[in-house]
């Protein structure tokens, strides 16, 4: 799971097709471009889950987390994904990039990513849950694997990010239907999906590794954490691209 329509972007343009590549190699020109800041959350996410394990002040506070999920249920998974994915990286903009100043633009894009980021916050939730009674809710080798196959090479190829890469294509349209139809056609899922499905597989599958070896209350949590800080790191190098251009 990316914030494909606007942070699943290279830094240098490389989530935007040129006429002459191929899909696969725009998504891999991206994925090289957004390597150092995936590392660096993929680091953030391997302490947490070392931490869990490891450490028992750690363990004892996730636990109290897990447990406070629980109760939450998918008002929880509502909220962190509006959070995360849409008040969070407006308010960076405007307290970091607009210096306070509040633009019309920023109010509609916080309606929009609240709205969108705390349903896909809910359908994230809902995948985990779904999972846990297909596959079981250990967390050994083999039970790992199939929830990250799943996630990663049925559920984010073929749900997430094409509805992601619809819903923004819609807003960018000025949420007009027409046009729209073309969101059908193969070749839209190969210029515009695709490159989106190659360039986030090198960060969100290790990342799916770790969630899955987490108890199922702390999956989603893990998943906000690291949602937040891609978003967060994603909308620092979206800004600062633009004003050095």
């Amino acid at each position: 799971m990316t914030r494909e329509g606007e942070v699943a972007q290279a830094p240098d343009g490389g989530g935007a097709n040129m006429p002459d590549e191929r899909p696969l190699a725009v998504g891999l020109r991206a994925a090289r471009a957004n390597l150092v800041p995936a590392l660096v959350i993929q680091a953030a996410v391997v302490s947490v889950v070392l931490a869990y394990y490891c450490w028992e002040p750690a363990r004892a506070w996730l636990t109290r987390l897990a447990e406070f999920k629980r109760e939450g249920g998918y008002l929880f998974s509502l909220v962190s994904g509006a959070l995360a994915g849409g008040l969070l990286p407006e308010l960076l903009t405007v307290a970091v990039f607009q210096r306070g100043r509040v633009r019309r633009e920023n109010l509609s894009g916080l309606v929009f990513g609240v709205c969108f980021w705390g349903v896909m916050g809910m359908t994230v939730d809902a995948l985990y849950r779904a999972q846990a009674l297909v596959f079981g809710g250990g967390v050994d080798f083999a039970t790992i694997f199939k929830k990250a196959a799943f996630d990663q090479f049925v559920f984010t190829p073929f749900v997430s990010i094409p509805l992601t890469v619809v819903i923004f294509e819609w807003r960018h349209a000025g949420y007009r239907i027409s046009g729209m139809p073309r969101v059908l056609c193969t070749d839209f899922y190969l210029r515009k999906v695709l490159p989106s499905v190659v360039s986030g597989l090198g960060f969100w599958l290790p990342v799916v590794l770790l969630i899955y070896s987490l108890p199922l209350p702390l999956q989603f949590p893990l998943f906000t954490l690291a949602l937040t800080l891609w978003v967060m790191i994603f909308t620092w190098i979206s800004h600062a691209h633009k004003a050095a251009s």
